[in-house]
């Protein structure tokens, strides 16, 4: 199986509602998605989200790194040389996360499809069906209380709660869906780095004095900031995670030596890939650190692919945010793991099982 060609095209698919946390505003998934082709008819797919508040890409970026940096190297190559492949994607310039890790997507897909068998099946089995969270975007009282309300009526049983935008206010917030849950859902709060240290310690012990227990705590501060990250760890009994702070395995080891977190969000445009993701799971399950599988907004492409990844490594990956579609007002993409609610289920079809993605923009090579 040879790749004969790598296509570009760009995705607009709006969301339900706006997506808010302390970092952004988002309306609609921005999205590049890569096909690589190949002499056996067999294509793959991958995509990479502009995230330039994280990942400090764009589409334009995206596709100017897979186009003009990436995809020279791949075109030709066989993917029986399967590593080969990933370390020309890795070595082909620095940074680009979300690039590389759209290109990565697509060659694993492949990989899978070559050998007949889905995705997870071929990074070591598991069972095909998760159970993801939803996010709950910051915003008035009142409206983070009915969207909570509204998600425990459609299954879900862990709500991800962004805050960060001012902590007293976040306390009313962290309160009143308490009050109105009552229990029905375990809530996971998303800080998004809009902390300081001591206001993170300040605002959660006021939270567990008053006998509110989260389920975790998500990047109370700034990202480059680990000493911070641990000064909150070592001080609240809610189990603390980093985001932002870990892109990938190097980043991980250094979060693990300071002991700055309990545990690890796990994301593939922050890796740079599966390859990556699958080391940072086995890192993290060497020290005993469990992890998360997260996505920033995506479709259902990468999405899919991070559910495999869960379903194949879940000794180390115990919490699943993988929303990403169910926020989606529509779905461009056919075929790939199955949606329903909070229920998560990966096919028996060869790669990630995708087959066609409508709505594409050609982006030329």
């Amino acid at each position: 199986m040879k790749i004969t060609r790598i296509d570009l095209g760009t995705l607009r698919v709006p969301l339900r509602t706006p997506f808010k946390t302390a970092v952004r505003t988002v309306e609609a998934v921005e999205t590049v998605v890569v096909s690589i082709g190949t002499d056996t008819g067999h294509t793959g797919f991958g995509e990479a989200p502009a995230t330039a508040a994280i990942t400090g890409e764009t589409c334009g970026s995206i596709v100017a790194a897979v186009a003009g940096v990436i995809a020279p190297r791949l075109v030709g190559g066989e993917i029986d040389a399967f590593n080969a492949l990933l370390q020309r994607v890795d070595g082909a310039l620095a940074g680009n996360s979300s690039a590389k890790a759209a290109v990565e997507i697509a060659l694993f897909d492949l990989f899978a499809q070559r050998h007949g068998a889905p995705l997870y099946r071929i990074l070591g089995g598991g069972l095909p069906t998760l159970s993801t969270d939803i996010t709950i975007s910051v915003g008035p009282v009142d409206a983070m209380v009915a969207d909570a309300l509204s998600a425990i009526d459609r299954g879900y049983v862990a709500l991800k709660i962004k805050l960060g935008l001012d902590p007293g206010t976040d306390l009313d917030r962290v309160r009143a869906l308490h009050d109105a849950i009552g229990g029905r859902a375990r809530l996971r709060l998303d800080a998004n780095q809009g902390w300081s240290p001591k206001q993170a310690v300040r605002t959660m012990l006021g939270l567990e004095a008053s006998g509110i227990q989260p389920e975790l705590l998500e990047q109370p501060v700034p990202a480059d900031d680990l000493e911070g990250l641990k000064f909150v760890t070592t001080r609240i009994a809610t189990p603390v995670m980093a985001d932002e702070s870990v892109f990938g395995p190097r980043a991980l080891l250094e979060l693990i030596r300071l002991r700055a977190a309990d545990i690890v969000n796990i994301k593939l445009m922050k890796s740079g890939g599966l390859s990556n993701a699958l080391r940072m799971a086995d890192i993290a399950a060497l020290h005993g650190m469990p992890c998360m599988i997260g996505c920033m907004l995506e479709s259902r492409i990468s999405v899919t692919a991070a559910a495999h990844l869960a379903a194949a490594k879940s000794q180390a990956i115990h919490y699943v945010d993988l929303d990403g579609p169910a926020l989606c007002a529509e779905n461009p993409v056919e075929g790939g793991a199955d949606f329903d609610g909070p229920t998560i289920t990966l096919t028996d079809a060869p790669g990630l099982g995708i087959t066609a993605v409508a709505g594409l923009q050609t982006v030329g090579l």
